[in-house]
């Protein structure tokens, strides 16, 4: 190589470093606020532990809008929705997808951002009975970028016949109606105990997962004090780069029946 390729090379180098932006997520399902067989309510622990992690944009899962009797009866017990009580003053943008909906309430999935959120849908794709389900998609501006940055909050079923419909709704959302070139991130609790979602997330987004490209399976996470099921997951589609960040067991193992995921992601 010449001294003129070399250079070519660098600036190339240096030009995709200048365009390239990297930001951190978590994923956590809250279990609505409360620890492990509901004995506990710990929002105002979990909301610390959150913050800790420095994430850009957190995707939750099992989210209270509004719970009258939880309000009138649990201690310290916040009056707004529980998706705007974590994200206070530190996350300026977020959305909510109502789910669940009963006689005191409802809950659901949120996303909190430190990007604008320039649009938001919450697709209904709970399929019969009484477990409702939704996929949260958010579009996030990133300063000084033309492409905005698609993030889509998963929660899904507990049958495996839903959970694989539920997929391949999650597949269409992806390639119809975000566009080709656009970097996507669909975390949260997909309940894929048999990991059926990384073959049919490949072959019908084009999506692969943080932990397992970094380390051959996926993160085990549930139950969180003694994880052993690898429920939880972050995945990726037109990412310059991505890479885990460990967490550690406390106090995320007596917050919630989940453990958290955390990556940074580079697009």
């Amino acid at each position: 190589m010449n001294d003129a390729d070399a250079l070519a090379e660098t600036q190339e180098v240096i030009a995709a470093a200048a365009l390239s932006f990297s930001l951190k997520v978590l994923t956590v399902n809250i279990h609505k606020g409360f620890t492990f067989f509901n004995r506990k309510f710990i929002l105002h622990e979990l909301r610390e532990a959150v913050r800790t992690v420095g994430a850009d944009v957190v995707f939750l899962q099992e989210v209270t809008g509004t719970h009258a009797r939880h309000e009138s009866r649990v201690a310290n017990y916040p009056a707004t929705p529980h998706y705007e009580f974590l994200a206070d003053s530190i996350w300026p943008q977020f959305a909510y997808g109502r789910n669940a909906v009963y006689t005191n309430g409802h809950h659901g999935n949120a996303v909190l951002s430190k990007f604008p959120i320039v649009s938001f849908e919450n697709r209904d794709v709970s399929i019969s009975g009484p477990e409702r389900r939704g996929l949260l998609h958010c579009v996030l501006q990133i300063p000084g970028r033309e492409t905005n940055v698609h993030a889509i909050c998963v929660h899904l079923g507990l049958a495996e016949s839903h959970r694989l419909k539920q997929l391949h709704m999650l597949c269409d959302m992806v390639r119809n109606d975000i566009p080709a070139s656009a970097p996507v991130i669909a975390a949260g609790d997909f309940n894929d105990w048999r990991h059926r979602a990384h073959d049919v997330l490949a072959e019908g987004a084009g999506m692969h997962e943080v932990f397992v490209q970094a380390n051959g399976k996926a993160a085990r996470t549930f139950p969180a004090r003694f994880p052993v099921l690898r429920l939880d997951r972050i995945y990726v589609r037109n990412a310059i780069g991505h890479a885990p960040v460990v967490l550690p067991p406390k106090p995320w193992s007596h917050l919630s029946d989940h453990a958290p995921l955390a990556a940074e992601i580079e697009i």
